[in-house]
């Protein structure tokens, strides 16, 4: 780890390599969850997902969780998104795009923003401050404000924030293209 600071770094002395090597390891776990509901659902692998629905085998990967909203003002809108192929292959580039910027540490500032959008609109979607269902069941929410999706989100931005593709992973190269440098918001 480089003590010197670059345009393109949150200021080093701030990070302690203990801190240097929590952020890298949360990224990459993150990236991980990301990575792996993205070959799940590709693949049918049968965690989440059951080889017969799997994306290659004509499954929808949004017919589950958007098919399944039960609740909140918004809940029309994506009972009608599910199964939709541009909802499907945005959800999918998603969760890939994702999975491969926290893993690897590049385009951090993208995933950032990305995955942020994808994180609000999946709050909406499980709308936490519902207690119940349209129908009166409960929801199990356990909090109505915040859930995992703001979590997810809370952390993608910090990762951005603090350069984390510099922890175990290929943040300083990706710095040093000439691209990059020219176009920050790849950072």
């Amino acid at each position: 780890m480089s003590t010197r600071a670059t345009p393109y770094t949150a200021a080093p002395e701030t990070i302690t390599p203990t801190a240097a090597n929590l952020i890298g390891a949360t990224r990459i776990a993150l990236g991980f969850v990301f990575a792996w509901a993205f070959l799940d659902k590709l693949f049918g692998l049968g965690y989440s997902t059951p080889s017969a629905k799997a994306w290659i085998n004509g499954g929808s990967p949004t017919t589950g969780f958007l098919g399944a909203v039960k609740t909140g003002p918004f809940r029309e809108m994506f009972n009608g998104w599910s199964g939709q192929a541009w909802v499907d292959w945005l959800f999918m580039l998603g969760l890939a795009g994702l999975g491969v910027a926290l893993l690897v540490g590049a385009g951090l500032r993208v995933a950032a923003v990305a995955g942020t959008l994808m994180m609000a609109l999946m709050w909406l979607a499980d709308w936490p401050p519902a207690k119940t269902t349209a129908t009166g069941e409960p929801t199990g929410s356990t909090n109505p404000v915040i859930d995992y999706h703001v979590i997810y989100a809370l952390l993608m931005i910090i990762f951005a924030a603090v350069s984390a593709g510099r922890y175990w992973g290929l943040g300083n190269r990706w710095t040093s293209f000439g691209f990059v440098q020219r176009n920050r918001w790849l950072i």
